[in-house]
């Protein structure tokens, strides 16, 4: 039963907005729903609503990065991410591989995509994480999205120009979120982003303490500033009504492009604000605790304009399972929690809470420690 996919709809950008497109099959979907009667139930939905997430991690990944903390007690990097996938699907669970042991992170371990990750750091400080795009339909011949992390993880380029190479192979992926990252307590860290459905290069996100804007679809280009005064522009001046300012540092990223105000990761982002700013107050594992709560908050986050504009009404019942951050559906969900925290001197914790037997009342927590080469 996979009819639903002739009208689930596709977000697409202009400027830096989303609109919707795709409409003409909800008419199709119409017919062959009303044809089920009464018989049609949210189960009937399930199967073919997790086909469309089995190429890739429906994932959530809330972030802040400051390089240059104020205080000792602060952190460079809070991150805090929940790995979507089947229950079933077979993977390890987060330790050191790769050259000298230096790299800690999950690995995938289904056939024909072995070895790739959704999320790792190396005691080179790379760190990279994953998101898919959601789109209606998957192409099978794809290559697999996991490799994008482990190769950045294991490279020798630095994470702007890995992500530049990225982008011009990523037409050989389904629509996919890389967040790649340079942490050098020497030279200051680095953090970039590149989404193969978005624009066409890579950008440099704003750390802690900066402006960014966000220029309106009424400015045709689209693009993320860095807004540093004086105002001034090669392609000449902007009316700053076009701008919406906001503090740099702290992101939120799910199965749009970065930062697309989905309700659920509005909801969360809030949720991993309002621990973040207790983060000196707080002793380590107070905070660790804190930020895996938010991971767990199932409560869906409806209604969703965005949502609702893609699937209308005869989508929203299964719909409604993945508007929440922590996702539970039957046979698929949220298999993994992770907290990444590298503290002012390099010091690493990383912290994984993981699905044990494909049961989701059983979870293991695990915590790995080090500190960064660089």
């Amino acid at each position: 039963m996979r009819y639903w996919k002739a009208f689930l709809v596709i977000p697409a950008r202009t400027g830096s907005r989303v609109h919707w497109q795709g409409r003409a099959g909800l008419a199709a979907g119409k017919q062959r729903l009303a044809g089920l009667g009464a018989a049609w139930s949210l189960q009937d939905c399930v199967a073919p609503c997790e086909q469309s997430c089995s190429q890739g991690p429906m994932c959530i990944i809330f972030f802040k990065f400051d390089p240059r903390p104020v205080s000792k007690n602060a952190y460079r990097l809070i991150l805090a991410a929940n790995r979507d996938e089947f229950y079933h699907r077979p993977s390890k669970l987060a330790d050191f591989w790769g050259n000298n042991n230096e790299v800690l992170s999950g690995l995938d371990m289904e056939e024909g995509k072995e070895g790739g990750t959704w999320l790792g750091i190396s005691t080179r400080g790379k760190l990279a994480a994953l998101t898919n795009y959601l789109q209606p339909r998957q192409d099978r011949d794809a290559r697999g999205r996991g490799e994008l992390v482990t190769h950045f993880l294991t490279t020798d380029m630095d994470s702007l120009s890995y992500l530049k190479k990225v982008s011009a192979e990523g037409h050989l992926y389904n629509g996919f979120n890389l967040i790649a990252a340079d942490l050098s307590t020497e030279k200051g860290d680095v953090v970039c982003y590149y989404g193969n459905r978005g624009e066409p290069e890579p950008v440099v996100l704003a750390p802690a303490g900066s402006l960014t804007a966000d220029v309106s679809s009424t400015y045709p280009s689209g693009l993320r500033l860095l807004i540093l005064p004086p105002l001034t522009f090669s392609g000449g001046s902007i009316p700053c009504s076009f701008f919406q300012l906001r503090d740099g540092g702290t992101y939120g990223l799910s199965n749009a492009l970065l930062e697309t105000p989905w309700r659920k990761l509005c909801f969360g982002k809030q949720l991993f604000l309002d621990a973040v700013e207790r983060s000196q107050e707080l002793p380590k594992d107070a905070l660790i605790a804190q930020l895996l709560h938010v991971l767990n908050n199932d409560e869906a986050q409806l209604p969703d304009p965005a949502i609702e504009d893609q699937g209308r009404e005869y989508v929203q019942p299964f719909l409604s399972k993945y508007a929440a951050v922590c996702v539970r559906c039957p046979g698929y969900g949220t298999r993994t929690n992770t907290v990444i925290l590298v503290d002012a001197d390099g010091h690493v914790t990383f912290t994984e809470r993981s699905m044990l037997d494909k049961d989701p009342s059983c979870w293991e927590t695990s915590t790995h420690e080090f500190k960064l080469q660089s």
